[in-house]
């Protein structure tokens, strides 16, 4: 990998923002500590490196514009609340910027723009025009319109899939905690923080609490999950505390803040980081020996080898394939659908045109589309 210093002129960093952070753990928008975000980050464009914002706040932005309203605990308040803070809080990104003389593109995502391979490379040459202009993207999940069928559902694994999408070298997490400690620091005196992870296990999932501040929709659990995904497509992650002074430069120049997770040394190629990068639409359990040829013998995952299929999603949409025990193996594009995997789970390839009346190929998931979890390239 390039170090540092030699990619330091043109570096891409992908900058997410928690509703802690934005709020410092008021209740309001704190507009002085987004104006010194956005001070460090027009510094570092001053220097050529490209910024993207992953911004969360638009919930509090309308409660605060609506005077914070009794509301019944629904879904649709929340995409009340969205819709009329979401134009309030890119008015304010976009009044903060122009202080600098910066400009800034809108751009809202929901899961159905990351799943779709076209969808994905569409909203990444979006991506691409912003940052080649000299405009600073700022991302948020579409929650007005979005349903729990087709959200990401927190910004800490949005911001990740942003990092695929723009190829970016580092992923900044910046949230209410220091970074991940050995323990909770908040009831362990002896907690420590963990200053660098080579790689995120069981061992490391398990440090993960949840929201500490109870504004936002993360925690602990969904930036290692964002760590996963961004240092498997290659990218380095830094989590650390949105109240550090020049934290933003400190950790683009690979200073010791927070904690650092290292990106894999093989990362994916450009068309497995979608299928990995993509929210699985559905999952597929398969029975041992499956698992066996899939893990040892580098095979396609074949319809006789699945016991049971879960969601509704088209072929050409990406799965989890499960092992025994629930046991997360791989992620793969399906080439069937759900309801056709159904009909031909358990029997042999040779049934399909029988059962389906066409046939789409031999396997469910051929071995090019599939990506082996807990392997750090497929050989």
């Amino acid at each position: 990998m390039p170090t540092t210093s030699s990619r330091n002129a043109s570096r891409t960093l992908v900058l997410k923002l928690g509703t802690s952070v934005l709020t410092q753990g008021a209740h309001a928008l704190d507009r002085a500590h987004m104006l010194e975000i956005v001070r460090q980050c027009a510094l570092l464009r001053a220097r050529g490196q490209r910024i993207i914002i992953v911004t969360s706040g638009a919930i509090a932005a309308g409660r605060e514009l609506l005077g914070y309203p009794d509301l019944p605990s629904a879904v649709a308040s929340k995409q009340l609340l969205a819709s009329v803070g979401q134009s309030r809080l890119i008015q304010i990104w976009e009044q903060l910027f122009s202080i600098y003389g910066l400009h800034i593109g809108q751009m809202l995502l929901t899961r159905a723009d990351l799943e779709d391979r076209e969808r994905f490379l569409n909203a990444r040459d979006m991506l691409r025009a912003l940052l080649e202009n000299g405009i600073v993207p700022v991302i948020n999940e579409n929650d007005a319109v979005a349903t729990a069928e087709i959200k990401v559902g927190d910004n800490d694994n949005l911001s990740a899939l942003v990092a695929i999408l723009a190829e970016a070298d580092l992923l900044l997490l910046l949230t209410d905690q220091e970074g991940l400690f050995t323990a909770d620091p908040g009831s362990d005196e002896n907690a420590a923080l963990i200053p660098r992870i080579e790689r995120i296990d069981d061992s490391v999932r398990a440090l993960a609490g949840g929201s500490v501040s109870g504004l936002g929709t993360g925690g602990m659990r969904t930036k290692i999950q964002a760590a996963e995904v961004a240092t498997r497509a290659g990218i380095g992650v830094v989590i650390a505390s949105g109240k550090k002074p020049l934290l933003i430069r400190k950790a683009l120049e690979g200073k010791p803040v927070g904690t650092r997770f290292s990106p894999s040394q093989s990362p994916l190629e450009s068309r497995k980081r979608w299928i990995f990068g993509a929210p699985p639409a559905g999952d597929l359990r398969i029975d041992e020996g499956a698992a066996k040829a899939l893990v040892r013998g580098k095979s396609s995952l074949l319809p006789a080898g699945i016991t049971q299929v879960s969601g509704s999603f088209s072929r050409g949409e990406v799965v989890r394939v499960l092992g025994p025990g629930g046991v997360d193996l791989a992620h793969g594009v399906s080439r069937y659908n759900s309801e056709a995997l159904e009909r031909i789970k358990g029997k042999r390839s040779t049934e399909i045109e029988a059962l389906l009346g066409y046939e789409d190929g031999p396997v469910a998931v051929h071995r090019d589309d599939l990506i082996m979890l807990g392997v750090s390239h497929d050989r």
